[in-house]
């Protein structure tokens, strides 16, 4: 049934205040008078006898006003034509037919002079639609530049890869651009190919590119293929560089789904493509119920790992965010970023330290947070190794200890400390201070209480302290790209990634625990160095690659477990459980007195070698290499 109370509403006529609608609104009217009269054409096989050419005009007398003001306070002028679209044909169906039932409604009730025919009744309603709908998109598509193909064969001509919904709405986008020409679609489904998609035609499958892209001398490729598995997308990308090809792919699933980006942004594929892996799968009933209305602070807020498990948190709605960090020009930038969104969320910015147990303390006694992520660490290895080996254990241990003693005095629920895969066998001052610090959780575990979880994972794409910002300097300034040993090699997983891994941690852990990610398998530096040269349409003649030693406190191979440390499996299939050794508060305390002396020693290296009677497993200085430190078996993990 039509509503016609929501149909009709006494506003619609403020439109016309608007020129374009007055026109278009005369321009139905000039439709229906066209209309009615085409109607008696064809009921009288054009040849009106004189007696029905005058029906036709008194009725018409009162037929077109009854439609005009139908058509106003339908609502059909408060759309843009430029757009038109499905709702707009539906209110425009709508108010024809209303307006053709009262057209016979008033003939019938009231009776005017002249006579209707049947056959124009249904007629007339038949020709608004068509010519009132037909001009609309016409014009729509005059605007688009689809009428006469004016687009079609201006911009660079370009392939897309991939024919799903992405492809669609990429091509719908494209279609309004100047700077590209889609000259053909390719699709591994075979039963697409020959057929058309928006008027361009399926040309073959993938694999068949580098034949299609020469025969129709083509020199760039669009991947649009944001939900593909991500092995099938990194071959897609390699056919096509190796075709020479200049290769751009559409945003990812998450930017577009968030609104952050349209399909038609497209950028240069980067490395993080190339590393990038398949979605995780959340428990997001389980998140809901940890983080939904409840306050949750996060240390470290204006880091790598510490903005995004910011983002990540803040889709589950929590009551309130706490941000704490101690550069305010990190929180500042949060700041600026978080106020563009539009969340129910309270988000708090909070300056302080978190060795100053005051400090802590008021924070947690104000804000009273229910999960606490702490990510707040020194974490450049080199650095932490000279000059600053006093500082490293005094920030990523006793901050711990300090953060972590606050919360279970306050009552959190949950503490999630965030630590690294170089806590695992560490021939580093800032791998041993963050197996201290996992140790540290572990000592304050009781049997009730706040619940202490330990999340260990390698390196994240794109971090501040991460190589790919490194390489892609190099690049920009024409190089030589540094790379330490030809054998090095790390483990790599997207922020986004290790966040939701982090908290799904969190989510599941009971106490006591330390998490292991399923890293992938770790890229050879060096692969990664020539991968970025060959997407910055170079090659290692343009760019050499220079090997300039290991520094100080690397490894050539990072793990995830200790040599002694075993695994047990979880209920998610990207996270397993360390077996590790464990410790007591009053180990806890007697390494905090340590600490404290150890900043009064000048000399570092005794600092370092009384670090390995707390770090058993610590090597100190020893420059790893691939007899000592040996590949993790990919069996732990998987």
């Amino acid at each position: 049934m039509l509503n016609i109370h929501s149909t009709f509403k006494w506003s619609n006529y403020i439109s016309l205040r608007n020129p374009r609608s007055l026109s278009a609104w005369l321009h139905d009217i000039a439709v229906a008078a066209l209309a009615w009269w085409v109607a008696f054409l064809f009921r009288f096989n054009f040849d009106i006898p004189n007696n029905f050419t005058q029906s036709m005009l008194e009725s018409a007398a009162w037929v077109i006003p009854l439609q005009a003001m139908v058509f106003l306070f339908a609502g059909l002028y408060r759309g843009v034509w430029r757009f038109a679209s499905l709702p707009d044909l539906q209110r425009l169906i709508r108010a024809i037919a209303i307006s053709a039932v009262l057209v016979v409604a008033v003939l019938f009730m009231f009776k005017p002079n002249g006579i209707v025919p049947r056959s124009v009744l249904i007629m007339d309603p038949m020709l608004l639609l068509l010519i009132m709908g037909g001009s609309r998109f016409a014009y729509r598509a005059w605007k688009e530049h689809r009428l006469y193909g004016a687009i079609q064969f201006s911009g660079k001509p370009v392939l897309v890869l991939g024919a799903g919904e992405a492809a669609i709405a990429l091509l719908k986008d494209l279609s309004k651009s100047y700077e590209w020409h889609v000259v053909g679609l390719l699709d591994d489904n075979k039963a697409m190919h020959g057929r058309e998609l928006l008027g361009v035609n399926i040309l073959g499958s993938v694999e068949q590119l580098p034949d299609i892209a020469k025969r129709l001398s083509v020199e760039h490729v669009i991947v649009a293929m944001p939900s593909a598995r991500h092995q099938r997308r990194r071959q897609v990308v390699e056919l096509a560089s190796q075709c020479g090809l200049h290769v751009l792919t559409v945003p990812s699933f998450d930017d577009l789904m968030s609104g952050r980006l349209s399909m038609s942004q497209l950028r240069p594929v980067d490395v993080e493509d190339l590393l990038g892996r398949d979605p995780v799968t959340l428990d997001g009933e389980g998140l809901q119920h940890l983080i939904e209305k409840q306050v949750v602070l996060i240390s470290g807020a204006g880091g790598s790992i510490g903005s995004e498990l910011c983002r990540q948190v803040l889709k589950y709605r929590p009551e309130c965010l706490v941000c704490f960090d101690q550069s305010e020009y990190a929180l500042y930038r949060l700041e600026q970023e978080f106020s563009r969104l539009e969340v129910d969320t309270r988000i708090e910015y909070v300056v302080g330290d978190v060795r100053n147990a005051r400090r802590v303390q008021q924070i947690l006694g104000r804000y009273k947070p229910v999960v606490v992520f702490h990510a707040a660490a020194y974490k450049h290895v080199p650095m932490m190794e000279n000059r600053n080996v006093a500082e490293s254990l005094s920030n990523n241990v006793k901050g711990t200890y300090t953060l972590a003693q606050a919360c279970k005095s306050a009552g959190v629920v949950k503490f999630v400390l965030v630590s690294t895969d170089k806590a695992v066998n560490p021939t580093n001052v800032m791998g041993a201070s963050k197996r201290l610090a996992e140790m540290v959780c572990q000592g304050l575990q009781e049997e009730s209480g706040t619940r202490f979880v330990v999340v260990r994972f390698g390196n994240v794409l794109g971090s501040s302290g991460s190589v790919i910002p490194k390489f892609r300097e190099q690049i920009a300034q024409g190089g030589p790209i540094t790379v330490t040993h030809p054998e090095i090699t790390r483990y790599f997983m997207s922020i986004p990634e290790a966040c939701q891994l982090v908290m799904q941690a969190g989510m599941m852990g009971h106490g006591g625990e330390i998490f292991v990610l399923d890293m992938g398998d770790p890229v050879k530096i060096v692969d990664l160095a020539r991968d970025m040269i060959r997407l910055s349409g170079l090659n290692e003649d343009d760019i050499e690659i220079v090997y300039s030693g290991l520094r100080p406190g690397e490894k050539l191979y990072e793990e995830l477990l200790a040599d002694d440390e075993l695994t047990m499996p979880t209920p998610h299939d990207k996270l397993r459980i360390a077996v590790a050794r464990r410790v007591d508060e009053a180990w806890v305390q007697a390494l905090l007195k340590w600490i404290d002396t150890a900043s009064l020693i000048e000399e570092e290296i005794v600092i370092k070698q009384e670090l390995k009677t707390w770090v058993e497993e610590y090597a100190g200085n020893i420059h790893a290499s691939p007899t000592v430190n040996s590949p993790i078996r990919s069996s732990i993990i998987h």
